[in-house]
Formats: structure tokens, C-alpha cells, sequence
């Protein structure tokens, strides 16, 4: 398996703003197989307690190399700042998820079968390997190690299919505003 790519394409800080974005995105897309994904840096305990209840089979871990997980059946909040992560949810979750994750950096990934062709970039039908869409809340970066009082969208490609992100970006209304990196998962 290999990673996808990840160039953002916008950063507001309107969390609505970005999502409608997400939404204009997953409009092109192939929705037929969606997922979402998410993860969170989580520092508070009242916003640990909002995403659990959220997400109650959550795994997490103590952040900075400490001990304590979900693993260990000891309380996440003696173990704060924890890195909360959830796979496998449908769409309905997300607007719950965004407002519990408050001024914590999270990511929300949206993973779906594929992007559309792109006929004036030379690009067939985008497989599901490269087609994912990522949210980051309060957050610059898919890892989230770099908290920010913004959001920031990422669209996914293949690196060989690069030229798709811009591609993506200007059918939505954006342009892509930094590098494409590759992402963490």
C-alpha cells in the first residue's frame, strides 16, 4: 500500500467555509464507497469527553512518548494531551465532530472510490488510492504539528497524477496553496 499525496487548496478561518468546499469536492467525486476518518490532538479533558462520547470506541494514545492508551483501560484524561483516532464512519458524523473537536487540531478524511477524469490535464478516472479529501481543523499540517487558528483543506491524488490537484482545485472555485506532500496515512 502506498500513501497518497496532499496539497491544500484552502485555509479560512470559517470551519463552514471549509466545509462546503469538502462538500463542492466530494460533489466531483465517486462517492459510492464513503468513508470518513478522523483523528485529533486532543489538550482538554471537556473536549476529550465531547469526542468519546462521539466516537466510544475511539483508540487513543498519551502524545510526547508517555504511557497510556486505550489499550491499557486506564482514563484517557490522566493521560492528557492524548492523540484520539477513528476509522470507518459515515458522513452524518462529521458536522458532530467538527463542532466537539472546538479549538483542538483535528483532522476529518473523507475516502471515497475515485476522482473524476481530467481530460485538460491528460488524467483518466483517479482510483480509490490517491482519492481522499482532508479537513484539517486548527491545523496547517495532515500531521497536526502545527496548531493554527485556521483550517485547511487538502485534496488527495497519486503523486504520478500531481496536475489533478490544481485540476480539482479550480472546479471548486480554489487554487492550490502549497506543496504536495505526501500524507501520513
Amino acid at each position: 500500500m502506498s500513501n497518497s499525496y496532499a496539497q491544500p487548496i484552502l485555509r479560512t478561518a470559517d470551519a463552514g467555509e471549509a466545509l462546503c468546499a469538502v462538500a463542492r469536492l466530494l460533489e466531483l467525486a465517486d462517492t459510492s464507497e464513503l468513508e470518513v476518518d478522523y483523528e485529533a490532538v486532543v489538550s482538554s479533558a471537556s473536549a476529550l469527553a465531547r469526542l468519546l462520547k462521539l466516537l466510544p470506541c475511539a483508540d487513543w494514545w498519551a502524545e510526547g512518548g508517555r504511557g497510556g492508551s486505550s489499550q491499557d483501560g486506564v482514563d484517557p484524561v490522566a493521560c492528557l494531551p492524548v492523540r484520539v483516532r477513528s476509522w470507518g464512519h459515515c458522513a452524518d458524523v462529521v458536522v458532530p465532530l467538527v463542532r466537539a473537536s472546538g479549538s483542538e487540531p483535528a483532522a476529518v478524511r473523507w475516502d471515497f472510490a475515485g476522482w473524476p477524469v481530467a481530460p485538460e490535464v491528460g488524467l483518466g478516472v483517479g482510483g480509490s488510492r490517491g482519492a481522499f479529501v482532508t479537513l484539517c481543523l486548527n491545523a496547517r499540517d495532515l500531521d497536526l504539528e502545527h496548531p493554527a487558528a485556521d483550517h485547511t483543506v487538502f485534496v488527495h491524488v497519486k503523486q504520478v497524477e500531481g496536475a489533478r490537484a490544481p485540476w480539482l482545485a479550480a472546479r471548486v472555485g480554489q487554487r492550490v496553496i502549497g506543496e504536495l506532500v505526501m500524507a501520513p496515512y
